[in-house]
């Protein structure tokens, strides 16, 4: 399948697939029908000779474009999914990605928060407003639980169990999993429920936990400036998303004496190879370790 318009039927094809059949999730979605629209826009701008020219021509102009390597790779395996998918179904013979090589990436550690920076941007807040409640109850559930922000947003009244401490999160492909909720993080969602959550509906009926004024469940993008907004008001320098605080929460977890494999479990990481770009914590809590009990540390 070399011919650029072919792609488009191709394209969507795949994408059916990854919905109905693998049943990802709206924001996986989105990723790959982003990445592949910009490769059939590509794809347009030449005549090619086979798929494994053109695949080789768009990373190039990727990387000449400044893309990051991380980036790069990101689009080489929504091409290496979508190839893969065809060679599967029959429509090419050989997949023209299969031995393009991932671009080498620098291994950077996760930025996270102290403890005193958490402290600081959970009473950022104003408590004494519906909007401050429900923030302060949104970010005690992030740092308490870890979800991914599309999970934190999605979360229904019916998702948290508020007396036995138990929150149930929708993740990648609508798997669920079951992650415990400190009394902090309770306590702030009570108060909301109480105090703030009833003042922002105003009589109108929604099954999400966390609203808008406009009676409308709470978007990632208003998240997102609202974390902005709390973090400029706590004095905190870098710069805030919720991922960096998904970040903290797992952190401050092995920090405490968690084990890798609880904190994949919470994160809702399916391979634990994901998680394991945390395992620094664990080679300094080791190195502490050693350093405090050996008798020739």
């Amino acid at each position: 399948m070399g011919a650029a318009d072919d792609l488009d039927a191709r394209i969507q094809e795949f994408l059916d697939c990854c919905r109905i059949e693998k049943g990802l999730a709206a924001n996986s979605l989105a990723a790959y029908r982003l990445d592949l629209t910009r490769y059939r826009t590509f794809a347009a701008g030449g005549r090619w000779a086979d798929a494994g020219g053109l695949v080789r021509a768009y990373l190039d102009s990727l990387y000449a474009g400044g893309m990051s390597p991380r980036s790069v790779a990101r689009h080489l395996t929504t091409l290496r999914s979508f190839y893969a998918y065809l060679q599967r179904e029959g429509r090419i013979e050989s997949d023209p990605v299969g031995t393009v090589a991932l671009p080498r990436q620098d291994k950077t550690l996760p930025k996270r928060l102290t403890v005193e920076e958490v402290a600081s941007l959970l009473a950022a807040p104003d408590p004494s407003r519906p909007e401050g409640l429900r923030d302060r109850a949104m970010l005690e559930l992030l740092y308490a639980s870890g979800p991914r922000v599309s999970e934190l947003c999605g979360i229904a009244l019916r998702d948290l169990n508020l007396e036995r401490g138990v929150l149930r999160l929708t993740g990648k492909g609508n798997k669920q999993r079951l992650v415990p909720v400190g009394r902090s993080a309770i306590t702030a969602v009570q108060t909301y429920l109480e105090g703030g959550r009833g003042a922002l509906l105003r009589g109108r009926a929604s099954r999400f936990l966390f609203v808008t004024a406009r009676g409308g469940p709470m978007t990632r993008q208003a998240f997102w400036n609202l974390i902005r907004r709390h973090g400029r008001g706590a004095r905190i320098a870098q710069k805030l998303t919720p991922h960096l605080l998904r970040h903290t929460f797992a952190t401050h977890l092995l920090e405490g004496g968690a084990n890798l494999r609880s904190v994949q479990t919470m994160l809702g990481h399916a391979d634990i190879a994901t998680t394991q770009i945390y395992t620094h914590v664990l080679r300094t809590r080791l190195r502490q370790t050693i350093d405090r009990h050996h008798p020739r540390a």
